[in-house]
């Protein structure tokens, strides 16, 4: 799969595998909803789903490297021709998205009932360094 079908394919979807850099356990992976625009990705701190605090291991994780990855793929047990995956390398912009956050928090909000009202405590928005994917046979969804 190309950089430019990768990129594609992880615009086309909305669920994926966040990995943060954890300063003693090395990756910590968390499954999360997001949206692109522009080269960039925005993944919510929603209210809708029950947390013990707002103040998450991934947030931490950044603070202190702000690499990250977000996996996306398809797997079937049965046909193993439709198998593929997408990774997108990412670098956290900071606390401060300003604009960026609010227009991903926006396109979030039209892509899911759940967010209708952006119930959001932050959005973590990250810049695509690099794309890449690998697929079975045609890219997905065609």
């Amino acid at each position: 799969m190309s950089p430019s079908d990768a990129t594609r394919v992880l615009a086309s979807r909305s669920h994926g595998v966040l990995g943060t850099v954890h300063e003693e356990r090395g990756i910590d992976m968390t499954p999360t909803v997001y949206a692109t625009h522009d080269g960039f990705v925005g993944s919510p701190i929603d209210r809708v789903k029950p947390k013990s605090s707002y103040r998450l291991q991934r947030l931490e994780n950044l603070r202190r490297d702000p690499r990250a990855t977000l996996l996306v793929e398809h797997w079937d047990r049965d046909d193993w021709s439709g198998l593929w995956w997408v990774r997108a390398e990412l670098r956290w912009t900071g606390e401060d998205a300003g604009d960026r956050a609010d227009l991903l928090a926006r396109l979030l909000a039209a892509e899911f009932v759940q967010y209708e009202d952006q119930p959001f405590a932050g959005m973590l928005v990250f810049e695509i360094v690099r794309t890449i994917g690998w697929s079975a046979t045609a890219m997905p969804g065609e």
